[in-house]
């Protein structure tokens, strides 16, 4: 099974700032993968398991924002389609750039 988690979390003040990275790593300690921005992944072996991450996730959880957990068996993630968009053209990513005031 794979247990995803999905966050919402503010950012806007100091503390904010802070309850999301502390989540964040928590998550990362715990095993989790990162998917997609605020979107992370674990595998599991079982339901009793996937309860256990759950409990765990519960803990971490930040006051503010929102946290979704959503458990799926193997073959259900396996069906997952990845779609991904092309790079844009037009993005200056050099050193070189031109400031006209």
């Amino acid at each position: 099974m794979r247990v995803l988690v999905f966050f919402d979390l503010p950012t806007e003040t100091a503390d904010d700032r802070r309850n999301y990275s502390k989540f964040r790593r928590s998550l990362i300690k715990g095993g989790f993968m990162m998917i997609q921005e605020s979107v992370y992944s674990k595998l599991a072996l079982n339901s009793t398991q996937v309860g256990q991450i759950v409990g765990e996730v519960k803990k971490a959880q930040p006051e503010k924002g929102i946290v979704q957990i959503l458990s799926v068996t193997e073959k259900q993630y396996s069906k997952m389609e990845i779609m991904s968009g092309k790079s844009v053209g037009n993005v200056v990513d050099s050193d070189e750039r031109l400031l006209i005031l």
